[in-house]
């Protein structure tokens, strides 16, 4: 029977393909028993589990071996590779090293060998090394269990070399770029097979059981911005923090100790200050970094938030935090201008002063959205201009704007232009936020609300920063006035507000001085 090969090349036609249980991976012919382990058998073991029940099985037994393997694990394992190491010994000796396999040089060394012809090509070569694989992972006499655990293993290790080196290998060569960019730039697996296992359509084209559907993944990424490549949604790999973190970690790009703070096993806790008083005291009971609120700023110098009327009071107080001993971030709106230069200067006169990061965010204040394309030209100028500086780009999608449908390309877009991390304030539906998370290679920050996930969900979700905004400043708000009409009215007053002298001793902490000729 004649089937008929369809290709696709748009990205929402790649989406719906690629979330299609009716297509599925080709599958190559089963190979005889553990003594004929061979890259045609190693093929067949790992496409016998690419759908249905055994795809499950398959997927739950690799998230099981990689949740016991943080990603910041490997990134600073894979920082300390042998100067000169190629790229893809160093992913497979790593990443075999932190899975707890045996000779994990010899591993690397083999799984290379399989690489080369595993996507396409046979090679006796590569035959024999999936056969000493085996020996070492699974060894006689060894059980169907342990034979599926081993191919799953070196199937891991055989995408990981693959897919990871090319990201480092290409990202050596365009040195400075972001691993977003690169990402979406290099689509690793330029096309991918699917088979119908049954009658299905994908943009109102018919496409019968046995037909194969053929997607550029490559073309696709040139059209859009938000990559389809590297386990990003619809097709999520469990692997794919592994992958990039593995990625980070062997291009040896450093991190700064507040950037730091976005990678621990649990989420970044932000409170975010109005005053160096509240910062200060912030700092204080251990919060290990400080952002500062607009709102706070803006209310406390009798200005309107959001309109770009608090850069000196905004200069002002990170002058002042610059004065502590304690990680900030400054929130300054849309960077008070729309020239990107200006925006650029501003963030080098910020990380002169002290600071550590900024917010920079697409929201005007009309409830419009500035044009991405603009905001991505501020971001890339902030990073040109101070590399150091952690800029966290904040979408109102879900704030004033109210248009969501935009999120994640604008995310894909400001992570491509360098952002350090993306903020979606007025976000808290759960899975909205997974979905957002699994696509992204840049922290996620969400805007805690009372009403909204807890801060362990929101950890469970993959969120890295979670931001509490202006909530302090009003909580301090309704206190200062709680108090006062309390006195009023005679009744009793909270005694837990902090004496005269710890207040003080506040503003006698700061770093002394500079002497002034």
């Amino acid at each position: 029977m004649t089937h008929t090969t369809h290709e696709f090349d748009r990205f929402e036609d790649l989406r719906s393909a690629l979330s299609d249980p009716a297509l599925v991976p080709e599958r190559p012919a089963a190979q005889d028993g553990p003594a004929g382990a061979s890259v045609a058998w190693l093929r067949a073991e790992v496409a016998r589990f690419s759908h249905g029940e055994p795809h499950r099985r398959r997927r739950a037994l690799v998230e099981a071996e990689l949740a016991r393997l943080p990603p910041e694990v490997l990134r600073q394992a894979a920082g300390v590779a042998p100067a000169g190491e190629e790229a893809r010994v160093g992913v497979v000796r790593t990443l075999a090293e932190a899975l707890g396999m045996p000779q994990p040089p010899a591993i690397a060394e083999a799984v290379i060998v399989v690489a080369g012809v595993y996507f396409g090509g046979e090679c006796a070569a590569a035959d024999e090394a999936v056969a000493r694989l085996v020996q070492w992972l699974a060894p006689p006499p060894a059980d169907e269990a342990a034979l599926e655990s081993a191919a799953n293993r070196i199937g891991l290790l055989v995408q990981a070399c693959e897919a990871t080196a090319a990201l480092v290998e290409t990202a050596s060569e365009r040195g400075g770029l972001p691993l977003p960019r690169v990402l979406r730039d290099l689509a690793p697996g330029r096309g991918l097979r699917r088979v119908a296992i049954r009658a299905t359509r994908i943009a109102d084209r018919e496409i019968a059981a046995g037909d194969v559907v053929l997607l550029d993944l490559a073309l696709a990424g040139r059209r859009h911005p938000v990559a389809l490549t590297f386990g990003a949604p619809p097709r999520v790999c469990p692997g794919r923090a592994h992958a990039l973190a593995l990625a980070d970690g062997l291009l040896q790009r450093p991190l700064t100790p507040f950037a730091r703070l976005h990678h621990r096993t649990a989420p970044l806790l932000l409170p975010n200050a109005w005053d160096y008083a509240s910062a200060a005291a912030l700092a204080a009971e251990g919060f290990a970094a400080v952002g500062t609120t607009s709102l706070g700023v803006a209310a406390g110098a009798g200005l309107p938030d959001g309109a770009a009327a608090t850069l000196k009071a905004t200069l002002a107080l990170a002058r002042r935090l610059g004065e502590g001993r304690f990680l900030f971030t400054v929130d300054v709106e849309g960077g008070f201008s729309d020239d990107a230069d200006e925006v650029a200067e501003l963030a080098r006169t910020l990380y002169e002063a002290g600071a550590a990061g900024i917010n920079l965010e697409d929201g005007r204040a009309d409830g419009t959205l500035a044009p991405m394309e603009l905001h991505a030209a501020k971001i890339a100028a902030v990073k040109s201009a101070a590399p150091a500086l952690f800029v966290n780009a904040r979408t109102d999608t879900h704030w004033a704007a109210r248009q969501e449908d935009e999120t994640a390309t604008r995310l894909a877009v400001y992570e491509q232009a360098g952002a350090d991390g993306v903020f979606v304030p007025g976000l808290s539906d759960p899975d909205t936020i997974g979905e957002l998370v699994s696509g992204l290679l840049v922290p996620l920050n969400i805007l805690y609300t009372p009403t909204g996930p807890a801060l362990t969900e929101l950890a469970a979700l993959g969120v890295r920063r979670v931001s509490l905004g202006s909530l302090l400043y009003r909580t301090a708000l309704a206190a200062a006035v709680t108090t006062a009409t309390a006195v009023r009215d005679g009744r009793p007053t909270d005694s837990r507000a902090p004496s005269y002298a710890e207040v003080q001793a506040l503003a006698d902490a700061r770093e002394p001085a500079p002497m002034t000729s």
